[in-house]
């Protein structure tokens, strides 16, 4: 009995021996003929016809702009935490404390 090692290893030699996966390219020639002006395989409707949205649209929209309405808010209120605010009231505080506040600020 082989193991299993060895039936990999052989896999892989046949597979190399012949040159990889064979068929066409990615960008290959395809079944379609010519375009059909037909969108996301969508049939065109009768002129004078509304298109009536799926199950899913709605909610997918909804969710969408409503994410982007919060953290547009949310981020535009977030406090300052960044080490050069918290340095400079720091900085203050002590110029403050020395009695060199009015100087320095000038």
């Amino acid at each position: 009995m082989t193991s299993a090692g060895g039936l990999v290893r052989r896999a892989l030699k046949t597979q190399v021996r012949r040159g990889g996966g064979g068929g066409g390219s990615w960008f290959g020639p395809g079944t379609q003929e010519g375009p059909n002006g037909v969108l996301f395989n969508e049939t065109p409707l009768a002129p004078g016809q509304v298109r009536r949205w799926e199950d899913w649209e709605l909610p997918y929209y909804f969710t969408g702009i409503a994410t982007v309405l919060i953290l547009t808010v949310g981020l535009s209120a977030k406090p300052d935490t960044r080490i050069e605010t918290w340095a400079r009231k720091q900085a203050l505080e002590r110029l403050e404390a020395a009695g060199l506040g009015e100087e320095a600020e000038a």
